[in-house]
């Protein structure tokens, strides 16, 4: 066993420990604040339950609307002028939505296509590149009541972006040949 595995496996059972031998020296009542953080935690997931149904409800409508297949025909000319697969365009508008739904695709494009083969390769990059920005307002900003997200959704949704061109471009230059 390598010293890396050595070390994941102790570390986890190691902070713990740590954590509620620090606790009892501070005279902290470990076991009754980990319970409050407990049902603290169950109060949150339930407030959750609305964002997250509404998210559900939007992604489904999204896919099964077929705006997402009109959209790819509509670009895929442009797309192919500039070398991008439209395959791609689906897991580009998905992952930043839902990272369930995004890994989902990248999974069905890896199987299509194969691990190795440029879209393999390119959805991998996105799926890594990217992240769940509604997913993330909608869940996160609902928990904790924030109203005004305008600055925060922006942000989000152009460092989306830039991981989506830059995954592009980099997968293009590494791996455009094989």
């Amino acid at each position: 066993m390598s010293a890396v595995n050595t070390i994941s496996l102790w570390l986890i059972p190691f902070l713990i420990g740590f954590i509620l031998l620090y606790g009892t020296i501070k005279k902290v009542p470990t076991y009754e604040v980990f319970v409050e953080g407990g049902k603290e935690g169950v109060k949150i997931a339930v407030q959750l339950i609305p964002f997250l149904v509404g998210m559900i409800v939007a992604i489904s409508i999204f896919r099964a609307s077929g705006a997402l297949d009109y959209f790819v025909n509509l670009i895929k000319p442009f797309l192919h002028m500039v070398g991008v697969p439209s395959e791609i365009v689906p897991l580009s508008f998905i992952r930043p939505i839902s990272g369930s739904a995004g890994l989902s695709i990248t999974t069905d494009l890896i199987a299509t296509y194969g691990p190795d083969s440029f879209i393999g390769r390119l959805a991998s990059t996105i799926q890594g590149s990217t992240d769940t920005t509604l997913y993330i307002l909608t869940v996160y900003f609902g928990a904790v009541g924030i109203k005004k997200m305008r600055y925060a959704l922006k942000v989000g949704l152009w460092a989306d972006f830039i991981g989506i061109v830059c995954s592009i471009v980099f997968v293009s230059i590494f791996f455009a040949g094989k």
